[in-house]
């Protein structure tokens, strides 16, 4: 699985791409078909910071969430719980769309209420 880190308007530095990379590297463990994550940490306004979270995954459409915050770590925290929420959402999907298989299926009753015994007749 690739992570990439990026920045706009501005660089950040290595310790804190590593605490990103140490976040964002925690995922596959909610969903084990993940192929790639990109992070892009918007340092535009100095205020607020924006992060934007972008994970691909086998044969489903591109995850994507967005968040601000004071920091750059407020921001990335906010955007990964709404990844991690998107991927649940995801994964309980797929998972309920299984058939259920033999083991758990009910087996008709032999037993008819007709009122007609077999040793009358």
């Amino acid at each position: 699985m690739d992570i990439d880190i990026s920045a706009r308007h501005g660089q950040l530095g290595s310790e804190t791409q590593s605490k990103i990379s140490d976040k964002v590297g925690k995922l596959p463990r909610f969903f084990d078909k993940l192929t790639a994550i990109h992070v892009i940490v918007d340092l535009k306004n100095e205020e607020s910071v924006e992060v934007e979270i972008r994970v691909s995954a086998e044969h489903t459409d591109n995850f994507v969430a967005t968040s601000d915050g004071d920091s750059v770590m407020t921001a990335v925290d906010g955007s990964l719980h709404k990844i991690e929420q998107q991927i649940r959402k995801h994964k309980e999907k797929t998972t309920d769309r299984r058939a259920t298989g033999h083991k758990h299926m009910e087996l008709p009753s032999d037993s008819s209420d007709d009122g007609v015994d077999e040793d009358d007749e």
